[in-house]
């Protein structure tokens, strides 16, 4: 009896689903594995983020933007509510819902740290 070969086209793309669906569960862990911040869209307007930096601040300890602590400079809105908002996503796991702030929000992988003002992360 003959056997019946795939056409090719069809292999090939049987052969790449198939790589694809190994790997991906390697990328998949690797993506969540890799450090993440959160900050404020630069296209963000300003009761937008004081209404972020506010709730923010509600829900966790946002001292480190005080007058003579270590993020407070730059003094402007902008970096305070990105400082917040990223606080706020370190505490409840990086997920990227909670870095969402009505769509204001956007999930960094370069660290945003800039001289003694370390962002948190976990």
């Amino acid at each position: 009896m003959a056997r019946q070969v795939l056409p090719t086209k069809l292999a090939y793309s049987f052969a790449l689903l198939l790589l694809c669906l190994v790997f991906s569960g390697k990328t998949m862990k690797l993506v969540q594995a890799q450090k993440t911040w959160c900050v404020a869209k630069p296209s963000s307007d300003d009761a937008t983020l004081l209404e972020n930096l506010n709730y923010a601040c509600s829900q966790v300890d946002c001292s480190v933007l005080q007058k003579g602590c270590p993020c407070f400079y730059p003094d402007n809105l902008i970096s305070h509510a990105s400082i917040a908002m990223n606080l706020y996503y370190q505490s409840r796991g990086r997920n990227f819902w909670n870095c969402y702030f009505k769509n204001s929000g956007l999930i960094v992988l370069t660290d945003p740290s800039y001289g003694s003002c370390v962002y948190a992360c976990s």
